[in-house]
């Protein structure tokens, strides 16, 4: 389960003067409004829980709790919850993975799960309380994790894949090759990172390559074959061999034939 992080946020105040004129006493009374926003970016693994928090403010001094909620180009959905009378409400919400994490008059959390791919967007939280309006703001970022693979395709040449993670990863190899980078974009946001690399000194036998992504990292090695020797004839050479090869079964068969034929002969002189 993922909590969010405030501390890593950027945090922004403002301040508001309210002044209303009191006629019956003839004199200015101001009123000071706190407001105070936190902007988050949270990177969130695919498949997980994530919660994600409000601004720490004493619940009797809450009046409302709303977020809103925007992922792509989906109408937004708005989540609120007022102290007096405790009442919730929703408006557009219709993904039943994203629900209130506990009493929101208590603890007015937003909990998504299983987070998927189209979880990513903006999440707002704003409270209003008596000493004034408080925001976090969140950017979920959603993370998959590559799968790796490392194999031989031909004589020295080696291929290293991270398959369909998100963001693209990044690849290197040791020793350094001659290599040859692939990228394959998915509908869903997923990219396919392909290296090939060839190494023509013969002193190399084990590569291996490195893959780095926000999700971890991983090494494979592989042992590089000789790979084996291709002989190339001329075409009359190969002729001469399929000549030779026909003659050789045809003698074969003429052999048999006769050995066959002279058995029939003895059994019948027996007879």
């Amino acid at each position: 389960m993922t909590f969010s992080n405030p501390t890593t946020g950027y945090l922004s105040k403002r301040f508001e003067i309210r002044i209303s004129k009191r006629h019956l006493h003839s004199h200015v009374h101001c009123s000071i409004i706190h407001r105070s926003q936190v902007d988050i970016s949270l990177p969130v693994l695919v498949d997980t829980k994530a919660v994600l928090s409000c601004p720490p403010i004493l619940s009797t001094n809450v009046l409302i709790t709303t977020w809103e909620i925007i992922l792509g180009d989906k109408p937004s959905c708005i989540r609120t919850h007022r102290r007096d009378p405790n009442k919730i409400s929703k408006t557009n919400c219709t993904d039943e993975r994203m629900t209130w994490f506990y009493r929101p008059d208590q603890i007015p959390a937003l909990q998504i799960g299983p987070v998927a791919i189209t979880h990513e967007g903006h999440y707002r939280c704003t409270v209003a309380a008596l000493t004034g309006n408080f925001l976090y703001e969140y950017k979920l970022r959603v993370l998959v994790a590559p799968e790796v693979t490392l194999f031989q395709s031909e004589h020295r040449t080696a291929v290293c894949k991270a398959v369909a993670g998100r963001p693209a990863a990044r690849i290197s190899w040791t020793p350094e090759g001659d290599c040859v980078p692939a990228y394959e974009y998915w509908g869903n946001g997923t990219v396919t990172v392909q290296s090939t690399c060839h190494w023509a000194d013969g002193n190399v036998s084990i590569v291996s390559c490195s893959v780095f992504h926000e999700t971890g990292n991983w090494s494979r090695s592989i042992e590089l074959n000789p790979g084996a020797r291709i002989l190339v004839f001329p075409v009359s050479h190969l002729l001469i061999i399929l000549y030779l090869k026909s003659s050789i079964f045809l003698v074969i068969l003429v052999t048999v034939g006769i050995i066959y034929f002279q058995r029939i002969n003895d059994c019948r002189a027996q007879e």
